[in-house]
């Protein structure tokens, strides 16, 4: 079962759709690891400045693929991602990094680097020639630990870090490098309620500061309460994506993970999805 929903933006949302181009786009795209098997499958969807996407999609579907793909970081065997209207394949790495910043599931870090020196690699699109940071880029670095609320351990070393604080070192340095799209894969899995309550409540801050933001989630849930637009994607391909109560029907769900899931709209107006 696939079905492409309506284009509707959810209440509350600060931009108009209507009178903006996409700042980044996928065009048919298509990619596998090998010619055997078809990880990201045809997919084509938009995404505007000003909207929180959230892919959704049982293990093994392609999401991470997809991000990865979507941030420039692997290239697609057909089809094309336009950013900012041009193929992301013709852009230089810097060029990509100033627009995109991507938050893996897992950051492996080789040397024993601080918080604040990893964060501060987010400045790295910037530097030009320069070896060094500046003022400015210490400026922004700090204000990032600040805004991602882990400014007391920037001095610690990455690898002492438990996997949680590690993760939110990650998101500062992406929060750092200024970029109007962040491309998070499941940006809050390692994370305690307190603190995955505080990144979401940062990415939507930043959302309505006019950055996109798409990040792919497990937590169904979670995904209804943050996100603007979905996107269900099941066996390398994209089924649906819309708003949330666009995406969240019961027996799309079903056919997706297999599970009797029932969807109910809370009086807060929120969407929730349970086992019956």
């Amino acid at each position: 079962m696939r079905t492409e929903v309506g284009t509707e933006r959810r209440a509350g949302a600060t931009m108009d759709a209507s009178k903006q181009e996409p700042v980044l786009e996928a065009r048919e795209v298509s990619f596998s690891y090998d010619r055997r098997c078809v990880v990201v499958k045809n997919v084509t969807l938009s995404f505007l400045a000003g909207e929180f996407w959230g892919i959704i999609g049982p293990n093994g579907a392609g999401k991470s693929t997809l991000l990865r793909v979507l941030a420039g970081g692997l290239l697609p065997q057909s089809g094309q991602v336009l950013l900012e209207g041009v193929n992301i394949n013709k852009l230089a790495k810097y060029q990509i990094a100033q627009k995109i910043a991507f938050v893996p599931q897992k950051t492996s870090v080789a040397f024993d680097f601080t918080a604040l020196e990893l964060v501060l690699m987010g400045r790295q699109p910037y530097a030009g020639l320069s070896l060094f940071e500046d003022a400015h880029d210490l400026e922004v670095a700090h204000r990032a630990l600040e805004l991602t609320g882990i400014k007391h351990i920037s001095s610690k070393l990455f690898h002492e870090l438990s996997g949680g604080e590690q993760q939110l070192v990650v998101l500062a340095r992406a929060v750092a490098q200024e970029a109007p799209i962040l491309i998070l894969d499941e940006p809050v899995t390692f994370l305690d309620l307190h603190h995955q309550w505080d990144v979401l409540t940062l990415l939507c801050k930043l959302v309505r500061e006019g950055r996109c933001v798409i990040a792919t989630f497990h937590d169904l849930n979670a995904a209804a309460r943050w996100c603007d637009r979905l996107a269900l994607m099941v066996n390398a391909e994209i089924w649906a994506y819309g708003t949330t109560n666009e995406v969240l029907k019961a027996e799309l769900l079903c056919e997706a993970y297999g599970l009797p899931l029932a969807v109910e709209v809370a009086p807060s107006g929120f969407t929730r999805v349970e086992l019956p």
